[in-house]
């Protein structure tokens, strides 16, 4: 169950869909004033090296992050324009890195810690036992420790004591590794239970596209939660390449519950950029979804 540890992934071709897809959810959710409450089920570290450590082993940043960025430097140095969604998203990743070069990828925590404003609160939540330890000590450096809840607990169980919260502006962001089975079982108990609760939430689902028949059912399925709620939806993923016998991870998807009605756009926009960008070989697609109820 601790086995996992994001440090191995951070930067990937899946952090650039969700992260891409979070900085919109709430940069959109922040332009009304009121209070926004946020939470992110498995925060894992906080933010991650990307010069040594784990990240060197499996190297995942150099088709992804790096990659990204030089794509995008190449482009606008021809001129050639580049969405406004990658540009804010990069724009997010440098802030963490000063002038130089990108040696530090942010996880989910700290996108979402740096886009706090005074109203806002952030909750996270983490069991791996060294993982936690390493999130406490991240999120104290941060000035906006005090608007942010760290909880060492089980946020499937936990998730539905904290809806809907007191401003009834939410979004929960829920990515756990899915390397226990269970965790696709888990999600869908905790998304009917959220959804019973809380309705109007934005809800923000990430996972990894795999020959595994839990992962494949998993759109699907939450369409079903969805229409049995009467929410709207939408669903992208994104394939970097198509080769059987690679053991890596080569797709990734979200799926939003409640999602705003700009989302689409941002997404047809970066999604064939993406696809241009971290494709390895011929068949890199990108799907995109929606469904308004």
């Amino acid at each position: 169950m601790f086995s996992y540890r994001h440090a191995f992934h951070a930067g990937s071709h899946a952090d650039i869909l969700k992260h891409l897809t979070l900085i919109h959810l709430v940069e959109y959710l922040q332009e009304k004033p009121g209070a926004l409450t946020i939470v992110d089920t498995h925060a894992g570290a906080g933010i991650y090296s990307l010069i040594d450590g784990f990240a060197t082993v499996s190297k995942e940043a150099d088709e992804g992050i790096y990659r990204l960025a030089k794509f995008t430097a190449d482009q606008l140095a021809t001129g050639k324009p580049m969405s406004a969604g990658i540009s804010n998203y990069l724009e997010c990743i440098r802030n963490e890195n000063g002038d130089g070069d990108i040696s530090v990828y942010p996880g989910s925590p700290f996108i979402l810690a740096r886009l706090l404003r005074a109203q806002d609160r952030l909750k996270l939540f983490e069991l791996h036992p060294k993982e936690i330890d390493i999130l406490r000590h991240n999120i104290s450096e941060l000035k906006q420790a005090k608007q942010i809840d760290v909880y060492a607990e089980d946020s499937f169980a936990r998730l539905k004591g904290l809806l809907p919260p007191p401003s009834r502006r939410g979004l929960v962001l829920i990515d756990p590794s899915y390397e226990d089975k269970q965790d696709y079982r888990y999600l869908e108990t905790a998304m009917e239970e959220a959804l019973q609760r809380f309705a109007t939430g934005c809800y923000a689902i990430w996972y990894p596209v795999l020959s595994r028949r839990e992962s494949a059912a998993l759109p699907d399925h939450l369409k079903k939660i969805a229409a049995n709620h009467k929410r709207s939806w939408l669903h992208a993923e994104l394939r970097v390449e198509n080769a059987p016998k690679e053991r890596r991870l080569q797709a990734s998807g979200m799926f939003i519950i409640n999602p705003p009605w700009t989302l689409e756009k941002h997404l047809a926009e970066s999604l064939p950029i993406l696809v241009k960008a971290l494709g390895q070989d011929n068949r890199a697609e990108f799907l995109l979804k929606s469904f308004e109820a």
